[in-house]
């Protein structure tokens, strides 16, 4: 919700028209991240094979460097996200993190290519009997300084890409909401066209034609994606850094913890003088309007910190003690941040659900007819496809067709609420496990009436097919509505921060998943059969696997109504802002 008001304290300030980059300067900034994107991914989705077939590692040392590579590059935009908001703004972390990047993958590219870099190449006999030459220290330390470097450039990239983009919409015009709320989409969809070129295209140039060549692909798609980011620097909407707002929030829960036993007005919002409410002063370059919090009602206790007493403020009405008084703005950000994580929380369990595109739903396609001709079998790895055609095509009618008529019935600018996005995406995310146990059950009986050396199910592949979409369109609502809520309800200079709990929410739910893992494989099995999670799946039952995920994604539905019929969404007021010369002490808080 956004209101416009005028304030007292700025009633002589200039109002300066500014001209929002809107979607002149989006086109470059989502060929920025596309092209990055498909750098990124183009090594990521084969590198584990790159790991045992090229540098002859075992599995489980590559499956280390996998995870650990993974968990550091999902936690890290944290990090960035930090150093982003408080030091170096959106676009300079994005270039410093792009010029990373791409040393990284000119590093990784290396190791393909210079023999001195990766161990003699060896028979696939050899590379099954453990007896080819596996990677030294020093070739390994290259790979490992190449994946920091990439890890480096994801922390700084991650975090701020969707908030530069959202940058360029000027969220006080209905214009400007639309946009954003198209944006959103768009980003994703090219987000899984890149998905999948880089799951079919380039997995194939790596694996059937030359290493050198498919990681020579991706370091290109880097190169290109910084020209991409600077040719557009005329057009881009610069938000300029403001400090992190975690010294903030700490101030505002030491200073209510300070003042818990007073008592608050009755009538909060209509009492001046009794609230810290100095003016704000805008952050985007132009001096555009700044977005101020109206004080809520929500999480009342905290609104004890921008309570003044006698002895708080200066004569120039500046705070005696950050850590006794803090401003509205100040306690409605932290507000802010407290409204989200349970949202955050509550995206684990969706996540669970996607990740097994990757892991158990590979391990039944290898056990399933890939034959599609005579000719040509269908990698395993790329059955995930599926799921991003899913996307790619749902998208576009989603935001082209279906959202316009929806806004004219709910007056949405989205269609529907974020969290009803959420909440239909959870809803797929449990029905795509459930049918994903019943196609598991008919492709485990099917394998053991047919018993063959390989064991091989005589169905095809893509019986796989409809838990596939169903994780699509998870995907298509959930994901895009965590990306969007993330972005649009944390405070204003915490953005990039709210972004990168995406990647971090993503890492949790690897984490938490790689447990259910492990207590289901131990818990499970017994002398007189194995666990649900045996190497082979023809004696386990992934389906009971697939089966307590839904069970777990029930309970999570629950609790996310629960969060979401009681969640407020953040209003916004956008005042007149004070000009630089009228600053007053009062405003440095």
């Amino acid at each position: 919700m956004i209101e416009k008001i005028s304030s007292s304290e700025s009633s002589s300030a200039t109002k300066t028209n500014k001209k929002y980059g809107g979607w002149k300067a989006v086109p470059f900034i989502l060929g920025n991240e596309t092209f990055e994107r498909l750098a990124v991914f183009g090594l990521l989705l084969n590198f584990m094979v790159y790991l045992t077939t090229q540098l002859h590692l075992n599995q489980v040392s590559a499956s280390n460097v996998m995870n650990i590579w993974f968990g550091l590059t999902n936690f890290g935009p944290l990090l960035g996200a930090f150093i982003s908001d408080a030091f170096f703004g959106r676009f300079r972390t994005i270039a410093f993190a792009s010029f990373s990047s791409l040393l990284g993958m000119v590093l990784v590219f290396l190791t393909s290519w210079l023999p001195e870099l990766h161990p003699p190449s060896c028979t696939a006999q050899e590379l099954a009997k453990g007896e080819c030459v596996k990677a030294s220290n020093s070739q390994m330390g290259v790979v490992i300084l190449g994946l920091c470097f990439l890890t480096i450039g994801s922390a700084g990239i991650r975090p701020c890409s969707i908030p530069f983009g959202v940058d360029q919409f000027d969220q006080t015009t209905e214009e400007g909401k639309k946009g954003m709320a198209s944006y959103f989409n768009w980003y994703y969809t090219t987000f899984t066209l890149v998905l999948l070129v880089s799951q079919t295209l380039v997995i194939y140039v790596q694996t059937s034609i030359s290493w050198k060549i498919g990681f020579a692909i991706p370091t290109v798609c880097m190169f290109l994606s910084i020209i991409m980011l600077f040719v557009g620097t005329r057009l881009y909407v610069y938000v300029k850094p403001e400090g992190s707002t975690f010294p903030g929030s700490g101030h505002v829960l030491v200073a209510a913890y300070r003042k818990r036993k007073l008592m608050l007005p009755i009538i909060e919002d209509k009492l001046d003088g009794v609230f810290y409410d100095p003016p704000l002063i805008s952050a985007s370059s132009g001096d555009s309007l700044p977005l101020k919090l109206p004080l809520t009602q929500q999480f009342r206790a905290l609104n004890k910190a921008a309570l003044i007493m006698e002895g708080d403020l200066n004569e120039d009405k500046s705070i005696v003690n950050k850590w006794r008084l803090t401003s509205i703005q100040q306690v409605e950000e932290v507000k802010c941040i407290a409204r989200v994580l349970p949202i955050l929380f509550t995206s684990i369990i969706p996540l669970i659900a996607l990740l097994q595109q990757g892991t158990f739903n590979v391990t039944q396609a290898l056990k399933m007819d890939r034959n599609l001709g005579p000719k040509f079998q269908v990698p395993a790895g790329s059955i995930g496809v599926i799921s991003y055609i899913t996307i790619a095509l749902w998208l576009p009618f989603y935001d082209r067709i279906l959202v316009p008529r929806l806004r004219k019935m709910t007056n949405q600018e989205g269609g529907i609420t974020l969290l009803l996005r959420i909440g239909i995406g959870n809803v797929f995310s449990i029905f795509s496990m459930v049918v994903a146990g019943l196609v598991e059950k008919l492709r485990r009986d099917s394998a053991n009436s047919h018993q063959n050396p390989l064991g091989i199910a005589p169905i095809s592949v893509f019986y796989l097919a409809p838990q596939l979409v169903l994780m699509g369109m998870c995907e298509a609502f959930s994901a895009i509505g965590l990306i969007e809520i993330f972005n649009r309800e944390f405070p204003e200079n915490m953005r990039s921060v709210g972004n990168s709990l995406f990647p971090f929410a993503f890492g949790c739910a690897s984490y938490v998943s790689a447990i259910i893992v492990n207590i289901v494989h131990h818990v499970t099995g017994t002398h007189s059969h194995p666990d649900w999670l045996t190497n082979d799946i023809n004696a386990g039952r992934i389906d009971y696997f697939y089966y307590i995920i839904a069970g777990l994604g029930v309970i999570n539905l629950v609790y996310f109504i629960h969060v979401a019929t009681r969640y407020q969404y953040k209003k916004i007021q956008v005042i007149d802002p004070l000009p630089q010369d009228m600053e007053m002490g009062s405003h440095k808080t």
